[in-house]
Order: C-alpha cells, then sequence, then structure tokens
C-alpha cells in the first residue's frame, strides 16, 4: 500500500464519522501526519488510534471528502463497485430505456458515494465534472470503467472540469470518442442541442427534469412566464402542455439565440418570445399578465457567508414575481444554493407574499430529479428547493 497522509481528529471528533456524514471539516482535525498534497489519499484515525475512514484530501474547510468508512484499500475494484452502483440504480429507475429520454445524472457524488464526482450522460456522450482535485485524478482510472459498464452505449467523454476545481488547473475538452461539440437529446420528447464546450453546468439542467414535466401538465391554455430561462427547458415543457403563449427571459443573449433555435426545432408554429434581460428589472417593468411564472435563479447564496444577502435576492425576485402573476396564477419558484435551507427558503416566500399582499398556498415542495440521489447520510446532497404555489 502507497504511503499516505494521516488525519488525527480531535476528541469528540469521531462521532460524525461514526453517523457516515462523508465530510471531515478542518477544525475537526487534531493534526496532520506526513506531507499531504493536494487531491491525495488520506487515513482519518480518531485520537486513540482507532482507523475510521479514507478519501481525498483538500487543502480546504472541507479537508477531506470521505470515499469509504470500511477499509483503506481505494484500487480499480473499489471504483468498478461504485460506479457499477451507480449504473444499476439508473438501470432500475429505467433511465437507459426510456423511449423519450436520453440524458440523465449517471453519478451524484455523495449521493452516490463518489464524492467529488459528477457524470451526466447526453444521448451516448457522458460529461465529467471534477469538484475535488483528488477525483479529477482518477478520470484515467475511471475511463475505462465507464466504457466497461455502459459497453456499446458510450460513445464518448467530455471533462468539463475546468469551472469546478479550486486549483483552476483542469482544461476543458474530449478525453475519448471522437463526436461533434454539439449534441442533439431528448427529454420527455423534447429535442435540445447541447454545446459542450460553451454550455453552464456540465450542458444542460437536468435536475429539473421532473419539475418541467409537472410544468407540462399544468400549461393547457395558459400564459406561461419563464425566468432565468437558459435554453428554454421550462419553455420546451410549457410549449407541449399546450400554453397559448410562452416568454423566455435570461440575461444572456446566447442563451436566448439557443432557446429559440430550440422552440423552432420542437414547435416551428409556436407563440413564443425570447427576451434577453435581467430578470429582476424585466419583472419590475412587466405590464403583461401571466398565468404561470417559473422562477430558476442561479444560486445566490454560494456558502453560510453569503445567506442572508442570497435570502434577500431570492425575496426580491418572488415579490416582483408575486406582485405581477395573475389572480389564481401558479409560481414555480426555486433555489439551487445548498446553503439555503427548505425552512429558510419558505420563509422567504412568507415574507415576500406578505410584502406583496397576496394569498398563496403551497400546492406541492419540489426537489431535484431521482437521478440526483440523496444519501440517507448526506442531507446537504438535496440541493434544489422549490416551491409550487398558488396565488389568490
Amino acid at each position: 500500500m502507497e504511503q499516505r497522509v494521516r488525519l488525527v481528529l480531535r476528541h469528540g471528533k469521531e462521532k460524525s464519522v461514526y453517523r457516515r456524514h462523508p465530510w471531515i471539516f478542518s477544525g475537526a482535525v487534531q493534526r496532520v501526519e506526513g506531507k499531504p498534497e493536494e487531491g491525495c489519499l488520506a487515513d482519518v484515525y480518531s485520537i486513540d488510534g482507532q482507523y475510521l475512514a479514507t478519501g481525498h484530501y483538500q487543502q480546504d474547510n472541507i479537508i477531506l471528502k470521505v470515499l469509504r468508512f470500511d477499509s483503506p484499500v481505494i484500487d480499480t475494484a473499489f471504483w468498478r463497485e461504485r460506479i457499477g452502483q451507480a449504473v444499476r440504480y439508473r438501470q432500475r429507475l429505467g433511465l437507459f430505456d426510456a423511449p423519450d429520454t436520453n440524458v440523465f445524472r449517471l453519478v451524484h457524488g455523495e449521493g452516490d458515494g463518489l464524492p467529488g464526482l459528477i457524470a451526466d450522460f447526453y444521448n451516448g456522450v457522458l460529461v465529467l465534472q471534477a469538484h475535488s482535485e483528488g477525483m479529477h485524478r482518477t478520470f484515467p482510472e475511471l475511463l475505462p470503467l465507464f466504457h466497461e459498464l455502459l459497453g456499446g452505449r458510450l460513445m464518448a467523454v467530455y471533462d468539463k472540469s475546468s469551472a469546478t476545481l479550486p486549483s483552476g488547473n483542469a482544461e476543458d475538452g474530449w478525453l475519448y470518442g471522437s463526436v461533434p461539440d454539439e449534441r442533439e437529446v431528448e427529454e420527455y420528447g423534447n429535442r435540445f442541442l447541447i454545446s459542450f464546450p460553451e454550455a453552464q453546468k456540465t450542458g444542460f439542467f437536468i435536475d429539473q427534469r421532473e419539475n418541467r414535466l409537472l410544468l407540462q401538465s399544468l400549461s393547457q391554455g395558459r400564459r406561461v412566464l419563464n425566468t432565468f430561462g437558459y435554453t428554454g427547458g421550462f419553455t420546451l415543457s410549457a410549449l407541449r402542455g399546450g400554453a397559448s403563449y410562452v416568454e423566455t427571459v435570461d440575461i444572456s443573449k446566447k442563451a436566448i439565440q439557443q432557446c429559440n433555435a430550440n422552440v423552432a426545432m420542437n414547435f416551428p408554429h409556436a407563440s413564443h418570445c425570447g427576451v434577453a434581460q435581467d430578470a429582476l428589472q424585466y419583472l419590475a417593468r412587466l405590464e403583461k399578465t401571466f398565468d404561470i411564472m417559473v422562477l430558476d435563479p442561479p444560486a445566490f447564496a454560494k456558502n453560510h457567508r453569503s445567506l442572508q444577502q442570497g435570502l434577500k435576492g431570492y425575496k426580491n425576485i418572488n415579490q416582483r414575481a408575486l406582485e405581477k402573476i395573475a389572480p389564481g396564477g401558479l409560481l414555480f419558484t426555486f433555489s439551487c444554493s445548498q446553503a439555503v435551507s427548505r425552512d429558510d427558503f419558505q420563509t422567504m416566500l412568507f415574507t415576500a407574499a406578505a410584502n406583496a399582499h397576496r394569498d398563496v398556498r403551497i400546492v406541492r415542495r419540489l426537489s431535484q430529479g431521482p437521478d440526483h440521489p440523496v444519501s440517507i447520510y448526506h442531507p446537504e446532497g438535496e440541493y434544489l428547493k422549490g416551491l409550487l404555489v398558488y396565488v389568490e
């Protein structure tokens, strides 16, 4: 076994490890033995010398992301087992054989026991994104395993880690296979063009799939506003559901251009308008009426230090929407900020509704799709919080 760094925890700090939480915080560490390098493997021990866990070391507040609690062995068999579990879970959900959907998340970090790794499947193209240096170093070892476990379904692999690695040492690009940079995918019958080099995240906001389907079921004959609309995920769902008119707002002109292209590809005669504008400014000046509004902003609170400022941002945008939505309207509102709890989000919406002087009923609480699983030991993995509300 290779030489490892050893993290020795302070007295009492081993309790979170016993609860199988996959993060070790720097404040819990009594001392570091050895010469740690960013991304190296490290073993965790209690103050009395008991082995506790093994994971990837990083120079951060979260000093270690735990890979396993039962053994220090991290080898090819380990990676094969974990990736195999993730693949079988998606097979059990029926995602590989869905007749009208070929884009989904294959590995969801801590939710699949692989902290620091995101792997999204786009109609034969696998996009990998590392959120830790240690996980990025494993890509050469993981590639043949993905090929082995996915077989003929896998055509190419793209690394899109440049924006997520703290070191900034990664370069986006193809790791395996050769396909065009733009790929067509399908979600519940809607076709989208994904440009891997230019797109946000790994290419698409896959986590909203089931919420888009819910919008589709409620859109017949309705006027729908999709803010922070990106390339039109909610827009196409509303049009497929029979919306009489849809307007898409995003600050990015390029995103609106792609949204318009996606609309034209699916619904060439649809009543749709794309607007490249800041969503808050748009809502402040809005004079049209809409029966359904979608608020899916970026993460306003990146961490707990920015929580209050982030909640203020969510309140402002939700208050504007509640002031303008038609009586009897439906508001889909979301936060993808991990630092914002469900209680925080609901309290924010309470304040926005009170300030807007509107009566609001909660219709449904919303979250990410089942291909973004949440480990029972890591509740932070449920990062997407949403509410569907009815506005009198």
